[in-house]
C-alpha cells in the first residue's frame, strides 16, 4: 500500500502534536515520526510559542508535504490544542488521529503498535502500567502520583484502564464525532481522562498497548500541582454524577416494575 493510501487497515492517519516552547524538540519529534511511519501525516498545533517553535514548524512543513502547521492565537491548554487538531483532521477527511507529545516522551517508534491495534478497535490507549510498559527518568514521587491517580480514576469511574491519564493514544474519527469532542470541557491534562471516559461510556471497542515513557531531555515540563488538582476534581465530579445517574435509573426501573403489579 502506498503512503497516499494511508496506514494498512486504518486509512489516513494524522498525528497531532501540540507545542508551546518546543523549539529544541520539534525537529527531533517530527523526524522520528516520519522515519518510524512514513505513511502518516503530522499536524503541529502551536500556541504562538515565543521561542519560535511555530517558525521552525513552518520550515519543516515547507520541506515535507507530510507535515502541516496550525497556528493558534495563544496558550489555551492541551485540550484546546487537541480539539483544534481533531477539527482540522475531520475537515481534511482523515480516518484516525493520534495524540503525541512533542518532547520525545512518547516514542514514535512504538506508533505501529497503536495503529495495528486500531485494526480491531475504535480507540487505543498507550499504557505505561501494563506488562511491557515502562517509565524512565521520573522521580519516585511523580511516579507514585501518576499510579495513585490512575487507581483513583478506576475506582471513581469504573473504567478498567490501567493508564487513563496517558497522552499517547489513537482514535478512529467516528469516535470523536460520537462523543462530541468539541464539547469536552477539560483543557488541561484531564482532557485525556475525559476522552477515555466518554469513549468508554459510549461502548466503543477500546484497548491498551504497552508503551515506553521517557521524561523529556530538553525544555520544561507543563505538569503542575494545579493540573493534578483539576484532574482530581473533575474525576470526582464525573464519578458522583455517574453513580447518581445509575441510582436514578435503577429507581425509575423499580417504579415502572411496581406500577405493573395487579
Amino acid at each position: 500500500m502506498s503512503e497516499a493510501e494511508g496506514y494498512p487497515g486504518v486509512g489516513r492517519v494524522l498525528v497531532v502534536v501540540p507545542t508551546y516552547n518546543e523549539a529544541d524538540n520539534i525537529r527531533m519529534i517530527t523526524g522520528r515520526v516520519r522515519a518510524a511511519v512514513p505513511a502518516v501525516d503530522i499536524l503541529v498545533t502551536d500556541d504562538n510559542s515565543p521561542d519560535g517553535t511555530g517558525t521552525i514548524a513552518d520550515e519543516l512543513a515547507l520541506a515535507d508535504d507530510h507535515i502541516f502547521v496550525l497556528h493558534r492565537a495563544g496558550k489555551e491548554g492541551l485540550g484546546a490544542a487537541y480539539k483544534a487538531g481533531f477539527a482540522w483532521a475531520k475537515d481534511k477527511g482523515y480516518d484516525a488521529v493520534v495524540e503525541m507529545d512533542a518532547d520525545g516522551s512518547h516514542a514514535p517508534e512504538e506508533l505501529p503498535l497503536l495503529l495495528d491495534a486500531l485494526h480491531d478497535h475504535d480507540a487505543v490507549l498507550g499504557t505505561r502500567y501494563i506488562q511491557g510498559g515502562s517509565v524512565h527518568n521520573w522521580p519516585a514521587h511523580r511516579l507514585l502520583l501518576s499510579r495513585g491517580g490512575n487507581i483513583y480514576i478506576r475506582m471513581a469511574l469504573g473504567m478498567p484502564f490501567r493508564d487513563a491519564t496517558g497522552g499517547y493514544r489513537a482514535y478512529r474519527m467516528p469516535v470523536l464525532d460520537a462523543i462530541n469532542v468539541e464539547t469536552v470541557a477539560s483543557t488541561g491534562y484531564s482532557f485525556q481522562v475525559e476522552l477515555a471516559w466518554r469513549s468508554f461510556k459510549h461502548g466503543f471497542r477500546m484497548t491498551e498497548v504497552p508503551i515506553t515513557f521517557t521524561e523529556r531531555e530538553h525544555g520544561v515540563s507543563k505538569m503542575s500541582g494545579n493540573i493534578f488538582k483539576e484532574q482530581l476534581l473533575r474525576v470526582t465530579a464525573w464519578g458522583v454524577q455517574s453513580r447518581r445517574d445509575g441510582l436514578l435509573k435503577l429507581l425509575g426501573r423499580k417504579q415502572r416494575q411496581g406500577s405493573t403489579w395487579p
